[in-house]
C-alpha cells in the first residue's frame, strides 16, 4: 500500500514537472530550425500588421478631421481662384484638395487650348470628367495602402501557426516512439509547443482581420464622399455652378 502511494506521488510529481515545461521559455529553448522559422515569420507578420494598423488609423483620423472643413471652405469661398488657392495650401496627403486641383487644372488646360484638336475630340465636360475619374481612382488607391498586408496576415497567420502545431505534434510522436512512454511527462513539452504556436498564430491574425474590416468600412464611406465631391466639381467646372446653385461664382 505504501509502495503504491509512493509510486502515485512520484507520478504526480513527474506530471507536475512536465506541465511546467509547457511555458513560453521552454518553447524558445526547444525550437529547431522549423520552429524558429515559424516563430520569426509570425513575429514579422505581427510587426507589419501593427505598423499598418497605426498608419491607417492616423491617416483616417486626419482625413476625417479635415475633409468636411476642406470641402465646406472650398464651396463657401466666393471667388473660384481663392478657393483653388486654398486647395493648393492643403497638406500633400489631403485627398479632397488634390481631386479639386485635378479638375481645376483640367478645366484650365481645356480652356487654354480652345480651337485645337483637343477641344474638338473632347468637350469640356468629358475632359473634366476624365481628370476627376483619374483623381478619385488615385486617392482611393492611396487609401488602400497596407490593407493587402492586413488581409494577407489575417488569412495566413493561423496556417503558419498551424504549421508550428503540426511540427510540435510530430516531435511528440517521435518522442513517444523512441521512448515507448506515452505519459504526459514525455509529450508535455512538444504538445505545449504546439498549443503555444497555435495561440500565437491566432493572436497575430485576429487583430489584422478586425483592423482590415474596420478600415475597409472607413474607406467605403470616404470613397462615397470622393464620388459626391467629384460630381459637384464636375458640375462646377463644366457649367460654372453646382446643381442647385446660381452660376455667379467665377
Amino acid at each position: 500500500m505504501l509502495q503504491e502511494t509512493t509510486t502515485a506521488a512520484a507520478a504526480g510529481n513527474n506530471n507536475a514537472a512536465a506541465l511546467q515545461q509547457m511555458g513560453f521559455a521552454e518553447l524558445l529553448q526547444n525550437f529547431d530550425f522549423v520552429g524558429w522559422a515559424v516563430f520569426v515569420t509570425l513575429a514579422l507578420m505581427s510587426v507589419m500588421s501593427v505598423y499598418w494598423i497605426v498608419i491607417n488609423f492616423i491617416k483616417n483620423m486626419r482625413l476625417r478631421g479635415r475633409a468636411d472643413r476642406v470641402v465646406t471652405t472650398f464651396w463657401e469661398t466666393p471667388n473660384a481662384q481663392d478657393a483653388i488657392r486654398f486647395m493648393e495650401e492643403q497638406p500633400k496627403g489631403e485627398p479632397f484638395s488634390k481631386i479639386a486641383l485635378d479638375a481645376a487644372q483640367a478645366a484650365a488646360h481645356h480652356q487654354r487650348h480652345e480651337g485645337s484638336r483637343l477641344v474638338e475630340s473632347l468637350n469640356r465636360s468629358e475632359f473634366v470628367d476624365r481628370a476627376l475619374r483619374q483623381g478619385v481612382t488615385r486617392e482611393s488607391m492611396r487609401l488602400e495602402s497596407g490593407l493587402t498586408v492586413l488581409a494577407t496576415v489575417g488569412s495566413t497567420a493561423p496556417f503558419v501557426g498551424l504549421l508550428g502545431t503540426v511540427w510540435g505534434i510530430y516531435h511528440a510522436l517521435i518522442r513517444i516512439g523512441s521512448s515507448g512512454d506515452a505519459s504526459i511527462s514525455a509529450v508535455a513539452g512538444p504538445v505545449g509547443e504546439a498549443l503555444i504556436m497555435t495561440a500565437i498564430g491566432l493572436f497575430v491574425a485576429i487583430p489584422a482581420v478586425l483592423a482590415y474590416n474596420f478600415f475597409v468600412r472607413l474607406n467605403r464611406v470616404t470613397n462615397n464622399k470622393f464620388d459626391t465631391f467629384a460630381h459637384d466639381l464636375h458640375d462646377f467646372f463644366a457649367t460654372g455652378a453646382r446643381v442647385g446653385e446660381s452660376p455667379a461664382r467665377r
